[in-house]
């Protein structure tokens, strides 16, 4: 008989170990089968091997759950439920005749924070447990009084499914029958206070788009193959550019959806449009704005909830792996934002998700950020390391993506950042530095390299935090490159200004090269530089309507001339007009205009000359790939350096950051010989007035400190490059 107590924790849904109770048990000698069926008439018990009927269950008087002694029975056998809901029946698996789901490995692990996939275990995953098909469920909730799986499958009643506490972890599991991939499903959780929360799942493989919330049911995609090829293709001494695309407004297709969405393109009309655009282009990387679940279109993905979902905004993680593979295909890699450094406050997502701060810290003054509004993991908890360091590894491995691109890392560096005296705790030792986000990313970071070795990752970070791109065997943070914010924030603050007042601030194009190599650096023109009242690049640009265009092309060919990877934000590559929004398409109706056009020209040959030339790109990251020719022609506002190879190979880099026109201008250069343009900015295919030299013969001159030297035309607000003919 069960015991009263038993019967009202289960009938409220408060019952902390419901298998102890439910499914079939010996009692006295016998074999009792009970269920908790809200709303069923009837239940028999049905042997699974015969068919055959072998007991109808009886209601327990004033309550939900049904049971009865098996006659002639002793021993435990499958069985199936027969129930009567009034209007059908329903023949069905009972979830807990079933055993645990977590094998004693897995629980070692994760309790201890070292799954290294964690995601094969924790959330929903579609199994064959004897014979019989259905879900395996698991969620980390070790303060809850009690946890049940919820969907369509069981009319969202938590009284249905009540889940097993592995109390070695804190994780709640079960295998659920009949559950098949695209059910709905939540987890609703009964905190230690007896609050009721109903919480998507943190590990969901997929889930609905907003404002729906529901987590759903998928397969864990398989781990892509290792291909060493794309490691090489983002090396340090490879040609690395970057177009930097938020998907859902590169393009809009122009027509309603039949879902009722948006006029985003999928994620399979954008392997169609997309990735040949910027193969045309001549870029070898995407970069796509965070595309794990979110629930505000306005954040552009940078505060998500489903952080293993794919949004699906564009489509499945199916369609998204096929993206990926497109992209590949056409030689493209793909790097994707990766947000690890916080969180938002919705009701369904990670804040307070069993009643207690388990995700967050629970003091405001480390677990509240104050810029966003939005939630700060708690790094020193090891399964919220585990969860965020397996969802780095999940990307990587089981999409192929090529880097992550880490954001807001000065944020997670810092406990002191953006935050007045008084309003942050200081680490262990009395300190600024957030050490438990340190040693995160130093674990992440090692985890990629040990398990995808053919990945990279970037740090956007804004600080002068030491050995960001260093190995962590050497005191650094392990990651590839890091975001040369500074080189940035100067040089556009250079170009903002009119070319009569550029000679009191030529440090600012000449500065970077003073740190230029303490880090692996990416140049980023990124999104940030064209929203919140920025404008656009070609906005920002200072004079009439064709010097902006100049010098905007003069400043290109600065960038890609400089030393470091390059990245530009879509729109860019065509001077886009108008700030970028996030909720219409780019302006493509711009390149009817011969001088946006020609801007796209131009960034395309810039990339071409990147790639192919190895002075350009080969030593981005080495001292020994630059020199300065002349860096303090300030009077001119005229810069110049070379740029070399390993092997001694090298191109001349000069610009003219003034209106004017210079003749005769006389440069060192190392090596006699002819001499050739292979880009000039002012080009008249570019929109340029057509000021270009022809091939021009070194002289036996002395300049800058070489015996050699040329006499350039230096083209208005242009930047010019030469190599040997």
């Amino acid at each position: 008989m069960i015991a009263t107590t038993d019967l009202q924790q289960l009938q409220h849904g408060d019952h902390g170990d419901p298998f102890a109770v439910l499914g079939m048990h010996a009692a006295g000698g016998k074999l009792e089968v009970r269920a908790l069926l809200p709303g069923a008439a009837g239940v028999d018990v049905v042997d699974r091997k015969t068919g055959r009927r072998v007991a109808a269950l009886e209601r327990v008087e004033g309550s939900d759950l049904f049971c009865a002694a098996i006659p002639r029975r002793k021993n435990p056998f499958p069985y199936l439920l027969d129930i009567d809901w009034g209007s059908q029946r329903q023949l069905l698996e009972d979830a807990y005749r079933f055993g645990p789901v977590l094998g004693e490995m897995d629980i070692w692990l994760l309790g201890e924070g070292t799954h290294a996939r964690p995601f094969e275990k924790m959330g929903a995953h579609p199994a064959t447990v004897d014979g019989v098909d259905g879900v395996n469920f698991a969620v980390w909730a070790p303060n809850a009084r009690r946890v049940s799986v919820v969907g369509d499958f069981n009319n969202w009643d938590g009284r249905r499914h009540a889940m097993r506490l592995r109390r070695e972890c804190g994780v709640w599991e079960m295998f659920v029958p009949h559950v098949a991939v695209g059910d709905l499903y939540k987890f609703e959780i009964k905190s230690a206070t007896g609050a009721i929360l109903l919480k998507a799942d943190p590990y969901a493989l997929r889930a609905q788009v907003r404002p729906n919330t529901a987590s759903i049911v998928d397969r864990l995609p398989a781990p892509a193959p290792h291909d060493m090829t794309r490691k090489a293709a983002v090396g340090v001494d490879a040609g690395v550019s970057i177009y930097e695309v938020h998907l859902g407004s590169w393009k809009r297709s122009g027509q309603p959806r039949a879902d009722g969405l948006p006029d985003w393109l999928t994620y399979r009309e954008l392997a169609d449009q997309l990735v040949p655009y910027a193969k045309e282009m001549g870029f070898t990387h995407l970069e796509l704005l965070p595309v794990n679940e979110h629930p505000f279109d306005g954040s552009w993905g940078y505060q998500p909830t489903g952080m293993y979902a794919p949004t699906a905004r564009f489509g499945t993680p199916e369609d998204f792996r096929y993206f990926i593979d497109r992209a590949h295909a056409a030689g493209l890699g793909v790097i994707l934002d990766w947000v690890p450094g916080h969180f938002p406050t919705d009701a369904f997502g990670l804040g307070q998700f069993d009643g207690t701060h388990l995700f967050e810290h629970a003091d405001p003054r480390e677990g509240f950020h104050q810029d966003w509004n939005t939630l700060i993991y708690n790094y020193g908890r090891q399964e919220v390391r585990n969860f965020l360091v397996g969802n780095a590894l999940y990307w990587v491995e089981r999409f192929a993506i090529d880097g992550l691109r880490v954001d807001a890392v000065a944020s997670m560096l810092y406990r002191d950042y953006s935050r007045k005296e008084g309003e942050w705790v200081p680490n262990k030792f009395g300190g600024r530095e957030n050490l438990e986000a340190i040693d995160f990313l130093r674990r992440t970071n090692t985890v990629l390299a040990t398990e995808r070795p053919e990945a990279v990752t970037m740090a956007e970070e804004s600080t002068s935090f030491p050995q960001v791109s260093r190995p962590v065997d050497q005191g650094g943070l392990g990651f590839g490159y890091k975001w040369n914010m500074g080189w940035m924030h100067d040089t556009l603050e250079y170009m903002k200004k009119d070319p009569l007042y550029r000679s009191h601030h030529h440090d600012q194009m000449t500065f970077g090269l003073v740190y230029a190599f303490s880090e692996n650096f990416v140049l980023p023109l990124s999104h940030d530089e064209v929203v919140h009242g920025k404008g656009s690049l070609i906005g920002k640009m200072p004079g009439d309507h064709w010097q902006r265009f100049a010098n905007l092309r003069a400043y290109y060919g600065f960038m890609w001339g400089h030393p470091g990877k390059k990245l530009l934000f879509m729109g860019g590559e065509f001077a886009q007009l108008r700030e970028w929004s996030a909720d219409r398409s780019l302006d493509w109706h711009v390149l009817g205009d011969p001088l946006h056009a020609g801007v796209q020209r131009l960034v395309k040959d810039l990339n071409a000359v990147y790639t192919a030339y190895s002075a350009l790109h080969q030593l981005d990251c080495d001292p020994n790939g630059f020199a300065w020719i002349a860096h303090d022609d300030r009077a001119n506002s005229v810069l110049s350096f070379l740029r070399r190879d390993a092997q001694g190979d090298f191109v001349v880099v000069a610009c003219n950051f003034t209106p004017v026109p210079r003749h005769g201008y006389r440069i060192g250069v190392p090596q006699a010989g002819r001499y050739r343009e292979i880009i000039n900015t002012d080009a008249a295919i570019y929109g340029g007035s057509g000021v270009h030299n022809a091939e021009l013969a070194a002289d036996p001159i002395g300049s800058h400190g070489q015996a050699q030297s040329l006499a350039i035309t230096l083209p208005p607000l242009a930047t010019v490059m030469f190599k040997l003919a």
